[in-house]
């Protein structure tokens, strides 16, 4: 059996017992990662409700509104805005103790998500560009050199990131899915010849095989931005900050302090 073959029936086992009959709420961007979740738990959930995190006119609420249509789910916008943002990251801060900029902006959607949705169970597509190098600083490394750095990203994923997002899910009383960092999947990569997963023409080309499977063929096709930049948290931070004639790093400073 072919990896994406494999990857296709063992996501759709793990996802169907992480949703069966439960509602679901998807942290949804409208890219590959989330669209395969979002279109095999709509085949088990009791319910299922796309939630897209971001600016007005973001990328990713643009792509997630007509992905919404594809995949023939419902979906709503939970608007990031100027008014709101640094009460939102000043809270986050309180509840993780997380003052990274860099980490603050990339969490900023799922925050919003946890926050706002009347849903329990929250699913999305975090790992998968860790498991199937779905980042652009992978182009071009020997593999050595990306072995080492996908285990640095790996590792920081499993160690920090989902502590914070834990700490968020608790606090609203939510608990986060990955169904990509199940251990019957990272198995599957586990086994993948390295060369199979380098990244090349085409990133993450096996998740792309299974968006095919799957009868998703422009889930397939999908670019992404990663979630600061696509959601517009990172500019807005950039907005407030200069506002208040300070950098970004000085302003999340001040706001850990307090």
């Amino acid at each position: 059996m072919c990896a994406s073959s494999e990857l296709t029936d063992v996501l759709k086992e793990v996802i169907r017992e992480m949703v069966e009959g439960k509602d679901v709420a998807v942290a949804f961007s409208g890219g590959l990662d989330c669209g395969i979740v979002a279109s095999i738990a709509k085949d088990y959930a009791n319910s299922i409700h796309l939630y897209t995190a971001g600016v007005d006119d973001a990328y990713d609420v643009n792509e997630s509104r007509n992905v919404s249509e594809i995949l023939d789910l419902e979906w709503d916008h939970i608007r990031i805005s100027e008014d709101d943002i640094e009460d939102n990251v000043r809270e986050m801060i309180s509840i993780t103790g997380t003052v990274n900029p860099i980490t603050l902006s990339f969490e900023i959607p799922l925050y919003y998500v946890s926050k706002n949705v009347p849903e329990r169970m929250i699913i999305g597509g975090q790992g998968a560009d860790e498991l199937f190098a779905g980042y652009s600083k992978y182009i071009g490394l020997s593999e050595d050199e990306f072995k080492d750095q996908r285990e640095a990203d790996m590792a920081s994923l499993l160690t920090k990131t989902l502590k914070h997002e834990s700490m968020v899910a608790d606090h609203f009383g939510k608990e986060i899915l990955y169904p990509y960092l199940d251990e019957r999947v990272r198995a599957i990569v586990e086994r993948m010849d390295i060369k199979d997963i380098i990244p090349g023409e085409v990133r993450k080309k096996t998740l792309r095989d299974v968006a095919e499977a799957i009868g998703q063929p422009e889930v397939a096709a999908k670019k992404k931005k990663a979630a600061q930049y696509g959601s517009g948290a990172m500019n807005l931070l950039r907005k407030v900050a200069k506002r208040k004639d300070m950098t970004v790093n000085e302003m999340i400073a001040g706001w850990s302090d307090e």
